[in-house]
């Protein structure tokens, strides 16, 4: 096949493809599909509130969230990880626009 065959056909499937497209749109959520009957009844109500109670109970025995310690930035070239046997422990992060080479253990 010649190149302006296989370009000819390209060019057909994107345009039916365009065409079949073209009419279909997200739907978007309007005001008239909520119906009022949907309304929470007063013992979903009181479910929640109980719920809320005794999620405001527990929260004091755990922590919320506990940050790790963050892991420093190094330069491009800088060594961002150590081989520890068959595992790679990070150094540190490389910079934006580089990534930790797994051979060479630096930032490239």
């Amino acid at each position: 096949m010649s190149s302006a065959a296989v370009l000819f056909k390209l060019l057909w499937a994107t345009f039916l493809l365009f065409c079949l497209c073209h009419g279909q749109s997200s739907r978007e959520m309007s005001s008239e599909d909520f119906d009022a009957k949907k309304l929470p009844s007063a013992s979903e109500k009181e479910l929640v509130e109980a719920m809320e109670e005794l999620l405001g109970k527990f929260q004091d025995r755990y922590p919320v969230y506990e940050k790790r310690a963050q892991i420093p930035v190094c330069d491009i070239g800088e060594r961002c990880a150590v081989k520890q046997g068959p595992r790679i422990g990070k150094l540190c992060d490389c910079s934006r626009g580089s990534s930790c080479n797994s051979f060479l253990l630096k930032c490239i």
